[in-house]
């Protein structure tokens, strides 16, 4: 991006060409934009077998698209293409993530999927999408193990920003929209219904009484990491979009 005699006020983290490339690969270069990444109601399985008659090519263009998904989380809207992820200099230095899970979303396994999203300041800088690998007996259980998945992150975060000679002095704020899952991150009981996640609710409430990490309560409207384990609405799609500030490049001023 030119700047003429500017120096640039953020940074602009996009894929457009890669992904044009893959579009193009499966003869999709001239397709249309859809409401959002994923229905809302229809659950994709197994028995229903690839859209593509060259299992290859299919298996080609999902670990293309996985990648994309990882580095681009707005990827799979189609439309989005000139889209890209927005760093802005933050006086902030506070590590704040969102955590949330989808119970039993895989119609073929029944698993759950877990979401995460980690914001340093105000800029997003890492996130996750992923199935979990073992089967959740109830929702509380499904949350709780996403709680453990963006603690773990957390953690790797301070860890390199002590390396960087840039140590948090606050403790890491984990947003959860799922009232049982923070009662067992900061309740000593053990309950019987909960022993097979003990690993997890330990690892967790040590790192709540290191002081390291706050479990606290988001209503799901404000639940940016509910667009990584579902389909969504399109107004709230869009929404939670460009509050990780995944937005198109503004329009070019320069001379004007």
């Amino acid at each position: 991006m030119d700047y003429g005699d500017r120096p640039p006020t953020y940074l602009l983290l996009l894929q457009e060409k890669y992904a044009q490339e893959i579009l193009e690969h499966v003869g999709m270069g001239s397709c249309k934009p859809t409401t959002t990444p994923v229905d809302t109601k229809s659950k994709l399985s197994a028995d229903a077998g690839p859209p593509f008659r060259d299992p290859t090519l299919y298996r080609s263009l999902a670990g293309a698209l996985q990648y994309l998904t990882f580095t681009r989380p707005d990827i799979a809207y189609a439309g989005t293409i000139d889209h890209g992820l927005h760093l802005y200099p933050s006086a902030s230095h506070r590590l704040i993530t969102y955590t949330d899970a989808h119970w039993g979303g895989c119609p073929d396994t029944f698993r759950s999927t877990s979401g995460y999203c980690c914001f340093l300041g105000d800029n997003l800088v890492s996130w996750s999408s992923k199935r979990q690998h073992t089967l959740s007996k109830s929702s509380a259980e499904a949350e709780y193990r996403g709680v453990a998945n963006v603690v773990s992150e957390a953690c790797w975060l301070r860890n390199l920003l002590l390396e960087l000679h840039c140590p948090l002095r606050q403790a890491t704020i984990v947003y959860c929209d799922n009232v049982s899952a923070i009662y067992l991150s900061g309740n000593p009981v053990q309950h019987q219904r909960t022993k097979h996640v003990e690993m997890d609710i330990h690892f967790i409430r040590e790192k709540v009484a290191l002081g390291q990490v706050r479990v606290l309560h988001v209503p799901s409207r404000y639940q940016f990491a509910d667009i990584f384990t579902k389909g969504l609405p399109q107004d709230l799609f869009l929404d939670f979009r460009s509050s990780l500030s995944v937005r198109p490049p503004p329009a070019m001023t320069a001379g004007v």
